[in-house]
């Protein structure tokens, strides 16, 4: 990709991330931000996650979370016990992760005194206070704790904990929030902020739709408890289905119109008893919506999944075809908008996923990961950090 000038060319991280906010730092580092990723000798924790790419032994996962930075190995020098210091003193943003293996060193009191405009933000599990400041959480115990996993799975099942790292891919999503919030209140008044991010607090304010039931479950007539059971691919209305075509799965729901939903069916001569008159009643609105879900179940089982999905979306009907891994991998949409990227990282190239939003005169994409090791004292101008007065 050639040098175009990025959203945030020209902002200086510093990046001392680990799994709950580097997703965050790379959309930062995607959109241009000159990202310092300092590593010790033992090298970086993150890259011994898996999966491993088997010819290279290079760990994909670090590949994809480490894009477009360049990484400063760092070694133990007593000539320069402020090193990291300095290097955050430079910096318009430092994002660091409560036990990280360079936590010792950092004294972020003296970086924001040397630095008043610089950013500093702190991700942890639980936060700084309270009974569980101390706890450990990887994303199984961060979802867990949170609230995503309790409302994952059907309700005869155990709970479900998400794929992959999609609850840290929340905390690195508010890390970024934050950063740029800061980073936009620095520009405006010369004065940095100090952001704290909990990563409970960041999985938890996902849940509205769960809490909304539950702090307001008088409110709706049919309420039971105050809790919902696991639902699934259930909503709480019984009007989103996950439904077998012939040929696949599909989302289906009738909302947001029953009655034109009605009128796709009569078109089909699939309506069967809909028309009945016991339904007419306004209170007997719900057990049409139910019966209706059952009459589309029989329905979509004759269809073809690709041929309804396309005409879901000439009815107005907000169907979800569901697509498989190997299906989206092999999406002609993604395709065609040339979404895919090929970066560098440790010499080796790999194939990843492009960034999650395009800018018309700022293009982001990932770029390669650049290995820095200086030879120098001055780290500061051996990364073109110096002081350009």
């Amino acid at each position: 990709m050639t040098e175009t000038a990025k959203a945030l060319s020209g902002v200086r991280i510093v990046d001392f991330s680990d799994e709950r906010a580097v997703y965050g730092v790379k959309l930062l580092a995607d959109l241009g931000a000159d990202v310092i990723r300092p590593v010790s000798d033992e090298g970086d924790p993150l890259a011994t996650r898996g999966p491993f790419d088997q010819q290279t032994g290079q760990s994909l996962w670090y590949a994809y979370h480490t894009s477009s930075r360049r990484v400063l190995h760092v070694s133990p020098d007593p000539q320069q016990p402020n090193l990291l210091n300095d290097l955050c003193a430079h910096a318009d943003v430092v994002v660091v992760n409560d036990r990280h293996p360079f936590e010792s060193e950092l004294d972020l009191a003296q970086v924001r005194q040397r630095s008043p405009s610089t950013v500093i933000v702190e991700c942890t599990s639980f936060g700084k206070t309270g009974p569980w400041a101390n706890f450990l959480a990887p994303d199984l115990v961060a979802g867990a704790m949170g609230g995503s996993v309790g409302i994952t799975g059907d309700a005869e099942t155990p709970p479900l904990k998400p794929f992959g790292d999609l609850n840290f891919a929340v905390s690195g999503a508010y890390v970024a929030i934050a950063c740029l919030a800061g980073l936009y209140c620095a520009r405006n008044s010369e004065e940095g902020q100090f952001v704290r991010v909990s990563a409970h607090e960041c999985i938890a304010s996902c849940l509205e739709h769960v809490f909304m039931w539950y702090l307001y479950n008088d409110s709706f007539p049919r309420a039971q408890r105050r809790a919902l059971e696991r639902r699934g691919s259930l909503h709480w209305t019984d009007l989103y289905h996950v439904m077998a075509a012939q040929d696949g799965n599909i989302m289906v729901t009738p909302t947001p119109s029953l009655d034109n939903q009605l009128v796709w069916l009569i078109e089909e001569d699939a309506h069967d008893d809909l028309l009945d008159p016991e339904y007419q009643e306004p209170q007997a609105r719900g057990k049409w919506a139910r019966r209706m879900m059952d009459v589309l179940r029989n329905w979509v089982a004759t269809k073809d999944v690709e041929s309804l999905f396309f005409e879901a979306q000439e009815h107005h009907a907000p169907y979800g075809w569901v697509h498989s891994i190997p299906q989206v991998a092999d999406n002609p949409q993604l395709a065609a908008r040339d979404w895919w990227e090929s970066v560098k990282v440790g010499g080796n190239t790999v194939t990843t996923t492009g960034v999650p939003y395009q800018h018309h005169d700022t293009p982001a994409a990932p770029r390669d990961t650049e290995e820095i090791v200086f030879d120098s004292e001055d780290v500061i101008n051996a990364i073109g950090w110096g002081d350009e007065e």
